[in-house]
């Protein structure tokens, strides 16, 4: 089993008085628990859905048991019912006989035990036996997991299969681990003189500050390949962050601002499945940023297959488990231009 095993599972199990074989919660159920409620950093909140979830089957076999009770007292009969009819030459024949089989099995007993006795460890089997032919076994898998749990806390973090013009998938440390950031950029007004840069999505000073040098850095980009396009010179632009209701801040995203400024201008969607982070200078070096294993599994949860990370943390990458890093192609930047071929070309 993922995280606990099974030494934790039968402890929830036991503190409920659950036998092991009534209940079986899957792998799919235990990745989907993971992955859609407990997101943060250890495992303390999944622990309590996992008891959550063995708290609510007690309660279902609780209510089971009590039922099938209600049932066996209402077919209950008067054992002397049977033998009204008999005469009584008959019952007291059957009285004679039960006394001299007993007497016989007495006498064939070994001394010191009961005729009867029986070995309780096959009695304890036997019991198990009956229970599970008459209880039937609770099966916790991924689809039906939110009547365990309630419904999923996180939902699915990507909105396009594959990215618009003018709209490119970042990545963001929070919290509660990371996630996807998705920038996106239109044109409000064209006209002569009317270059301007509006920004909303909840957005901090510094990723403000962020976003003002995206900008200028696009401009130099544009105008160094596309010498004749006056994109940016004569159109008012509007760049936002979903999420509007979650603040941001930091300078990771500048260069998939960059990024979502350029592909606007030239009218040309980025790469499929690509993902990038990463600070940028107004001469368009790219410097270091957090959260790399965060950041790298939030990638994988959004099936991105190539990432885009500053040089300076190779090194955090490469101490990440082989699991996290499987079926990535990530790519190490120092330079913006380095970021635009595996963007555009």
């Amino acid at each position: 089993m993922p995280v606990f095993g099974n030494g934790s599972l039968i402890t929830f199990k036991a503190q409920t008085s659950i036998a092991r074989y009534l209940v079986d919660v899957t792998d799919a159920a235990f990745l989907a628990l993971i992955e859609n409620y407990c997101r943060e950093a250890g495992v303390r909140n999944l622990q309590k859905q996992i008891e959550k979830i063995y708290r609510k089957i007690a309660l279902q076999l609780v209510r089971l048991g009590a039922s099938r009770n209600k049932t066996k007292v209402g077919e209950t009969t008067h054992p002397g019912a049977e033998i009204v009819e008999g005469s009584r030459d008959e019952a007291v024949g059957k009285a004679e006989t039960a006394q001299e089989d007993q007497s016989t099995a007495q006498t064939r007993s070994p001394a010191g035990e009961a005729p009867d006795s029986k070995d309780p460890i096959e009695t304890k089997k036997n019991q198990d036996n009956e229970d599970s032919d008459t209880v039937e076994k609770v099966s916790v898998d991924a689809p039906n997991l939110s009547d365990f749990v309630g419904k999923p806390v996180f939902h699915a973090e990507r909105i396009y299969d594959q990215t618009p013009v003018g709209v490119v998938m970042g990545l963001a440390w929070t919290a509660m681990g990371g996630s996807t950031l998705y920038i996106e950029t239109t044109q409000i007004e064209q006209g002569e003189g009317k270059g301007a840069l509006n920004l909303t999505g909840q957005l901090g000073d510094v990723m403000k500050e962020s976003a003002q040098i995206a900008h200028t850095v696009a401009r130099a980009i544009l105008a160094e390949k596309e010498p004749d396009n006056t994109f940016f010179a004569n159109s008012k632009l509007h760049l936002h962050v979903p999420a509007g209701a979650t603040p941001k801040d930091g300078p990771s995203a500048g260069c998939t601002m960059i990024t979502s400024l350029l592909s606007l201008s030239m009218n040309k969607a980025v790469k499929m499945d690509l993902a990038m982070t990463g600070e940028v200078t107004l001469t368009g070096k790219i410097l270091p940023i957090g959260g790399v294993k965060e950041k790298t599994i939030a990638a994988r949860r959004s099936d991105v297959k190539t990432l885009v990370f500053p040089s300076a943390n190779r090194r955090d990458y490469d101490e990440l488990a082989k699991n996290v890093k499987e079926g990535l192609e990530v790519h190490f930047v120092d330079d913006y231009s380095q970021i635009f071929k595996l963007a555009f070309e």
